[in-house]
């Protein structure tokens, strides 16, 4: 609902209650900041929201921004729907003159847009994604829709594949976007001036049910198929639901598919979609489970993050933080601190930052400590100070993101040799030899959640390697070996010098 208002002949003030239209390119005004100029010759309109009505000003220089959520809009749309924010405000202003605040403003306020946080932190930490409430009417094929607000608009005409539309025999279903029930539809979310091909893209990414759905068990397992047990006769796509979350440690190297194959494009055929949708398939998904997994921030906070977060992953220390490029600020739910490490002791019920944490950093980086130097020594195995708990957080591990990413966490594997010295992962022991992991294959093994014992050969030996009691196991011999996992020290003038280099 929404409010207007209306004064009677008797100067009493009447406010009706009226049917809501979809006002996706509607932002409200930012009150506090907004620029005066934008305030100048102002009208007054009502929404209702919340059960309240609040007082909104709309100046007559804010038609400007409604011509910056429309380019914008287009501008997603023919990137595949989605774009890091710093890449949209660049090509935006490119037209227009527009401050970052402002930007940052108008697509964290706007309907058409969700902004979801970017698993990929070598860049911009959030992506804009382009959203519409506006579906295809599935009544209409069925002929018993008249008047409804949603689209009336044949399904293979979107998906590019509609044998009639072309040809003398006309399709009985309409091709008109802009048809005397579409274009109102379209104005009055402010799409009616996207090219067709931008918004087929929009409707796709936005409406789940025009594409199958991704196969949960084909990621799951050791099979060809994984746990799917319909293999190629799989009426859902298999995709990597890892890369399609943007989570895939293993890039090229994964087993699972990140593009469609032989088997899915005849599976997508089947279901109407043509060549050039099908090419996008795996960006439209990506872009599908970011809107799905958006939620709208209450009371339209401008700051506050959409995704919804681990716990792990609220223990995670913001990279962008680190190079002072978080969007997100106070609202960040990840931890905010000037060093990929952080050491804290859990005193009076709350975490607390210890004190010579670069010292103990360093004292902990070397698998030969299992105490810190300091006055309370921390013991490392046990991760207490005294009778009080101690945590380490830390920036996410290197093997997660490529090799260009700064400020990772890089963990080293080490076992104990025969010395009582302790040996790195794919490096020489004292006899000259080698194990076949390194360090960084075990890190994406464990990253990866195996739950199995890792196999591991040194000369001729073979050992089992298992993560959960942290021991190298000869099973020939029935003999074990402790393991550890500590990651390389990075002192504080090298994170000043990599950021320097960064920024």
């Amino acid at each position: 609902m929404y409010v207007t208002m209306k004064y009677s002949k008797s100067n009493v003030l009447v406010l009706l209650f009226l049917k809501e239209p979809r006002r996706e390119s509607y932002i409200p005004p930012q009150s506090s900041r907004w620029p005066q100029r934008h305030l100048m010759t102002c009208r007054s309109s009502f929404s209702f929201c919340q059960r309240r009505v609040c007082l909104c000003l709309e100046g007559v220089e804010m038609s400007n921004y409604g011509r910056v959520i429309n380019h914008a809009t287009s501008v997603l749309c023919s990137n595949k729907g989605s774009m890091e924010l710093l890449q949209l405000y660049h090509r935006v202003f490119q037209r227009f003159d527009i401050e970052e605040d402002d930007f940052w403003y108008i697509v964290t306020s706007c309907p058409r847009f969700a902004v979801v946080r970017n698993s990929d932190q070598s860049g911009s930490d959030c992506i804009i994604v382009a959203k519409t409430s506006l579906r295809l009417c599935w009544n209409y094929p069925k002929q018993k829709c008249t008047k409804c607000q949603e689209l009336h608009l044949c399904k293979y005409f979107i998906y590019g594949t509609c044998r009639y539309g072309k040809g003398r025999r006309q399709c009985k279903f309409s091709h008109d976007v802009w048809s005397e029930h579409n274009y109102p539809l379209l104005r009055e979310c402010s799409l009616h001036e996207l090219q067709e091909d931008d918004l087929f893209l929009l409707l796709l990414q936005n409406d789940s049910s025009l594409l199958p759905e991704v196969c949960s068990h084909y990621s799951k397992g050791s099979g060809p198929s994984g746990q799917c047990s319909f293999g190629d006769e799989c009426s859902r796509l298999h995709l990597c639901l890892h890369f399609i979350q943007g989570d895939c440690i293993f890039g090229p190297r994964c087993k699972r598919l990140h593009s469609v194959d032989a088997v899915g494009r005849r599976l997508l055929q089947e279901r109407g979609l043509g060549d050039d949708i099908i090419r996008n398939v795996p960006v439209i998904y990506q872009n599908v489970l970011r809107l799905s997994t958006y939620m709208p921030t209450s009371g339209g906070s401008r700051d506050a993050p959409v995704e919804i977060l681990s716990q792990e992953d609220r223990n995670v220390i913001c990279l962008h933080f680190i190079r002072r490029t978080c969007k997100f600020q106070e609202q960040c739910k990840r931890v905010h601190f000037n060093l990929p490490y952080k050491w804290e002791v859990f005193m009076d019920g709350h975490w607390i930052e210890l004190r010579d944490m670069e010292e103990i950093e360093r004292a902990y980086c070397n698998p030969q400590n299992t105490h810190s130097p300091c006055s309370s020594p921390i013991d490392f195995l046990a991760m207490m100070r005294g009778s009080d708990p101690v945590r380490r957080l830390s920036t996410i591990s290197s093997v997660t993101k490529p090799p260009y990413y700064v400020l990772t966490t890089q963990w080293l594997w080490y076992y104990k040799g025969e010395n009582s010295n302790w040996i790195e992962y794919g490096l020489m022991d004292d006899k000259g030899r080698v194990t076949s992991l390194s360090s960084r294959e075990l890190e994406e093994s464990f990253q990866s959640g195996s739950s199995s014992g890792i196999t591991v050969t040194k000369g001729h030996r073979v050992y089992t390697i298992n993560f959960h009691d942290m021991y190298q196991r000869n099973p020939k011999h029935n003999t074990k070996r402790k393991i550890r996992r500590r990651p390389r020290f990075v002192s504080v003038r090298e994170v000043e010098s990599k950021l320097e280099k960064v920024n």
